[in-house]
């Protein structure tokens, strides 16, 4: 009796361990997943608050009935009145007083732009013509801003319309923004007055003379007038135009 006794005790207390190793691959690819899920969301709400910034930022520049030119507050912009409708012929220079011009005679081609970014120095009357249509014409030096500054200057010009972009040789800074009358010279792409000007001029109606009117023209588009560096000469047709050339015969292609 003694002896059975002992063995149910010895069975009693015999333990079997069942032993499984954790399964750390899953764990590790569930902690994996989890962390690039987060990364993604946060990226993406770091991204949709800094656009909404910049956006709460900007309606201070969006023109308004009580608030007509916002871009009277933005520092360094020169603005100028300007005569419409003073039309030359693609061989006649105009004596601009500013450059890049602002404003003022121009040919009776408007250059396109559709949210065109000209590889080449483009002539500046056509220019004119089209911020006379509401175009805004980035302009800067080509010795001057290259890669990362000029991409960010394509980037708010590329396919958005009325919008035009170009090199322009010999600027004395290197970027200038013009719409009719008006115009914002800075020395950096990144400067936060590039997107306070666009916002306050770009097809402001009550800023430009020709509301309403196309920015596409095909035909300057395949054949774009090329630049001119030299000054205009004693024969250049002033400014604010010849009276004769107040009502042109015909306008753009």
């Amino acid at each position: 009796m003694t002896s059975g006794r002992k063995a149910k005790k010895s069975r009693a207390k015999s333990v079997v361990v069942d032993y499984r190793p954790r399964p750390w691959g899953t764990i590790i690819a569930v902690v994996a997943v989890l962390g690039l899920a987060g990364g993604v969301f946060g990226y993406a709400w770091t991204r949709i608050s800094a656009n909404n910034d910049r956006e709460a930022a900007l309606a201070q520049w969006k023109p308004s009935d009580t608030n007509k030119d916002p871009s009277d507050k933005i520092a360094g912009v020169v603005k100028l009145e300007f005569p419409a409708a003073k039309h030359v012929q693609p061989t006649e220079r105009v004596a601009y007083e500013h450059a890049p011009p602002i404003g003022g005679a121009h040919d009776g081609q408007w250059a396109d732009c559709t949210g065109v970014v000209y590889d080449q120095a483009v002539r500046s009357e056509n220019m004119v013509h089209s911020m006379e249509h509401g175009g805004l014409w980035i302009a800067y030096n080509p010795d001057q801003v290259r890669d990362d500054a000029l991409a960010k200057l394509k980037a708010k010009v590329e396919g958005i319309a009325y919008m035009v972009m170009s090199p322009y040789p010999g600027l004395d800074k290197p970027v200038a923004l013009q719409s009719w009358g008006h115009q914002l010279k800075l020395d950096k792409a990144d400067d936060e007055r590039v997107d306070q000007f666009i916002s306050s001029l770009l097809r402001n109606p009550n800023t430009y003379p020709e509301v309403g009117a196309t920015c596409e023209n095909a035909q300057f588009l395949t054949n774009p007038a090329p630049f001119v560096a030299e000054k205009p000469g004693p024969d250049a047709v002033p400014v604010n135009g010849r009276p004769e050339t107040s009502t042109p015969p015909s306008e753009g292609p």
